[in-house]
């Protein structure tokens, strides 16, 4: 199958590719250094950059980055081994709305798409599992190449229409994954949050590296709505015509409270989270994703 689809478009990846250079260390330090060997001797490559401090050996200066950035940073080097990741994506019916080019669907597919081709460049192991209240499509972690042509046939015919349930499917699928992995959930999370915690501390008494993207359209977040609009309901909730200036603080104080309970229950299982927009473009939501995942790198290098 092309490659050329709605999902892995020849442009998203051409902004891929444009990445500053902050971004690009942060590409390869995630690639390269994510998950180290034991293996002494296995073999050595480089893992990520951090700032010189006084002290650091200077034949480890990156004189490149220098003339660039006019900072001072030290390549970091370790051991490393493959990687293998899944990708969660919801496909309930709340991932139908989108008032841009892009659904929150399209946008989480594109994303998910986008980052199986990095990986899979990179000769990782990727899958995909498609949810909604229950584990839906199964694409089975390969590093081929040709894995992207399945998730690529997987997600096309994907048609989100049904209510979100994350408890269960999160918990499925914890069962069923096998070795310790790094998990990529994908959702708008729109689901009772004690069921949300209840899915994620399942995959991490599994021991996997869990990884949240967010994704929210744009007037969920601004609630820009000043006539007086009809509001079409979503996994079984009833259409609503209202005023919606009437509306917005209280809105938005409800998506507020939403989003914070979100960020400090992950903060609180150590699971990395990212809000993203449909209105942000791919290359900022990748780096944006792709550094926070480098500052957890960092953090369990540390404390090795």
């Amino acid at each position: 199958m092309s490659l050329h689809s709605r999902f892995l478009d020849p442009r998203v990846l051409a902004e891929i590719s444009r990445l500053d250079v902050r971004a690009r260390q942060v590409v390869d330090g995630f690639m390269a250094g994510l998950h180290k060997s034991p293996r002494k001797g296995y073999s050595v490559e480089f893992a990520e950059h951090r700032e010189y401090v006084p002290g650091d050996d200077l034949r480890h200066l990156d004189w490149k980055l220098l003339a660039r950035t006019e900072r001072y940073y030290i390549k970091q080097y370790e051991q490393e081994t493959h990687l293998r990741c899944h990708l969660l994506l919801d496909v309930s019916e709340s991932m139908r709305f989108g008032t841009g080019p892009m659904t929150k669907f399209e946008y989480g597919a594109t994303a998910a798409a986008s980052l199986a081709y990095l990986l899979l460049k990179q000769r990782d192991g990727v899958g995909m599992r498609l949810f909604d209240d229950e584990l839906r499509a199964t694409v089975p972690v390969s590093s081929n190449f040709q894995n992207i042509g399945n998730m690529i046939s997987t997600l096309e015919p994907a048609r989100p229409t049904r209510k979100t349930d994350m408890a269960g499917p999160l918990a499925a699928f914890a069962e069923q994954s096998g070795l310790r992995a790094m998990v990529v959930l994908v959702s708008d999370l729109f689901a009772p949050l004690e069921t949300l915690e209840e899915g994620l501390k399942t995959l991490r008494h599994r021991r996997h590296e869990v990884l949240v993207m967010q994704i929210m359209d744009e007037t969920e977040l601004t609630f820009p709505f000043e006539e007086n609009t009809r509001f079409v309901g979503l996994e079984e909730m009833p259409d609503l015509i209202a005023e919606p200036r009437s509306l917005r603080a209280g809105y938005l104080e409800v998506m507020q409270d939403h989003l914070d309970q979100v960020r400090r229950m992950c903060g609180r299982m150590r699971i990395d989270y990212v809000l993203l927009s449909t209105g942000d473009s791919l290359e900022r939501t990748l780096s944006a994703f792709l550094a926070a995942r480098a500052r957890v790198v960092r953090s369990s290098t540390s404390r090795r």
